[in-house]
């Protein structure tokens, strides 16, 4: 199956991936950062490859911007890279509701991956993102560092 590029942002949290999207503006990229500085490691800044790879759906950085994290209104930074399978997506929106029980998904690459709605807000995002994925994420015995 054919490698599908997404315009999102992704981290690997111990051998799994979080994928987060939303609009231009919407904080993709603050998330991101918060979540590096909580020991994720950057896979994609507005720009991921997923790839089928046995049971799940792989994400891992588009070579042609492997590594780099744009800090707005700072420039563009250097990061180690990583890959890891697909256990979440975050839409980030204004309107996610307050409680949720179950996730929903979404097809990808033939998988069912997990799907919530976020408010990144200014209230702990990076550890509310960290609960969603322990709490909704498809999990992995595959990680690649």
């Amino acid at each position: 199956m054919k490698p599908l590029l997404v315009q999102a942002s992704a981290v690997a949290i111990d051998g799994q991936a979080l994928l987060i999207e939303g609009e231009p503006g919407s904080g993709k990229s603050s998330l991101t950062l918060a979540l590096i500085e909580r020991g994720a490691k950057l896979i994609g800044d507005d720009g991921v490859t997923l790839t089928r790879e046995g049971e799940q759906v792989l994400a891992t950085p588009p070579h042609n911007i492997v590594g780099k994290l744009e800090i707005r209104g700072v420039g563009i930074v250097d990061l180690p890279a990583a890959s890891a399978p697909l256990a979440l997506i975050l839409t980030l929106t204004d309107d996610a509701p307050r409680y949720r029980e179950v996730a929903h998904t979404r097809d990808l690459l033939g998988y069912a991956i997990p799907t919530l709605p976020f408010v990144p807000g200014t209230i702990a995002p990076a550890e509310r993102a960290l609960w969603a994925l322990k709490l909704y994420g498809r999990q992995s015995e595959l990680a690649i560092r």
